[in-house]
């Protein structure tokens, strides 16, 4: 479908979000955009460039909100994957501490029974060495 020039004009004073009062002083004889010696040619012209300025200035003002919504909400995701992998790793980290404190204990416990034998031993040889030097000095 093809539009004149003025239909063009006004599907895209419609599209920039023209007030009404904006629109027919768009459409007045005086103010077409095919005349330009009429001195509020220009203004409309401004006018125009003005909404429009507007318009692409709200677009793009929503737009960088969407973008920044969308980075705010990757962040998030983000910062919650790293939780999830920290929360992991604190666990494995909290059994290997629990698996390594266990097995210190039963090392404690071991030497301590060792430290006992070795006790007990060190006795008995000293009780062994006594008797052979009593043995030797009755011979």
């Amino acid at each position: 479908m093809f539009f004149s020039e003025e239909e063009a004009v006004q599907c895209s004073v419609f599209e920039s979000g023209l007030t009404v009062e904006e629109l027919l002083s768009l459409l007045e004889p005086g103010n077409s955009n095919n005349s330009q010696n009429s001195g509020s040619d220009g203004s409309s012209r401004a006018v125009y460039s003005v909404v429009e300025r507007k318009h692409r200035r709200m677009i793009s003002n929503r737009e960088s909100a969407r973008r920044s919504r969308w980075r705010k909400k990757r962040h998030l995701e983000d910062l919650t994957d790293q939780l999830n992998r920290l929360k992991q790793e604190n666990r494995e980290l909290k059994n290997r501490l629990g698996l390594l404190t266990h097995r210190c204990h039963v090392a404690c416990r071991e030497n301590d029974l060792l430290s006992a034998e070795f006790l007990a031993l060190s006795s008995r040889l000293s009780d062994l060495c006594r008797i052979l030097v009593a043995m030797q000095s009755q011979q």
